[in-house]
């Protein structure tokens, strides 16, 4: 009888002592959860850039509208192509890239440069890839324009030991400038200036030749 009698008064302190245990544990794994979660949210906004923007864009719906801009073609030559290999030697590809010489972004612009094309916070630049993408464009057919007349001249010639072609006077334009690549050009190869990085004129015409950019110049 006595046996009984303590079987039924421990038996509720049993489910009682269980209900705190389960909900401990619980809580436990709740917070766990939660801790996994913050920290997948922050790997993500460090790889994908928050977007600013009229609408809420997000970086979804910026892969979706890249073709808007970057106006890719099939073909290995293709301006996407020389795009992301200029961008992976300036920064591997990443937006929130700023080196230690304060250029900023996939391309690593200067504020100098993106004040010309209206960008004057550096911060919502680094945070918006559809901005990036849009001022490399921007600026590829500015120097497009402003060296029209040494493609025409010197496509084709050996320059410095390397053959002169349109896209890589681009590449080394957003290198050195439009000043640069006119002094490399004048000079036949001679002032073979490079960057705090060791990046070169010469090493650019080099790397970037030979790209079709034909469908967004044009």
């Amino acid at each position: 009888m006595r046996t009984n009698f303590v079987n039924f008064l421990a038996y509720p302190v049993v489910l009682i002592a269980g209900f705190f245990v389960f909900k401990k544990d619980n809580l436990s794994v709740k917070s766990i959860q939660k801790h996994q979660e913050s920290k997948m949210t922050f790997l993500t906004s460090a790889t994908r850039p928050v977007l600013y923007g009229p609408n809420d864009e997000t970086f979804e719906s910026y892969t979706k509208d890249l073709k808007e801009y970057s106006l890719a073609t099939p073909n290995s030559d293709s301006f996407i192509s020389f795009r992301e290999a200029l961008a992976f030697k300036e920064s591997q590809g990443k937006y929130g890239v700023v080196n230690t010489l304060g250029y900023l972004g996939k391309y690593q612009f200067g504020m100098s440069t993106l004040r010309t094309f209206g960008v004057n916070d550096s911060l919502a630049f680094l945070q918006s890839p559809r901005l990036q993408e849009r001022v490399f464009l921007k600026n590829l057919k500015y120097n497009h324009t402003m060296l029209e007349d040494y493609i025409e001249m010197y496509e084709g010639k050996e320059v410095g030991g390397v053959k002169v072609t349109e896209s890589g006077i681009l590449a080394a334009a957003h290198l050195s400038g439009v000043g640069g690549v006119k002094k490399y050009l004048r000079t036949n190869g001679s002032g073979r200036s490079r960057d705090a990085y060791g990046s070169s004129v010469r090493g650019y015409l080099k790397k970037f030749g030979g790209y079709d950019l034909s469908r967004v110049l044009d």
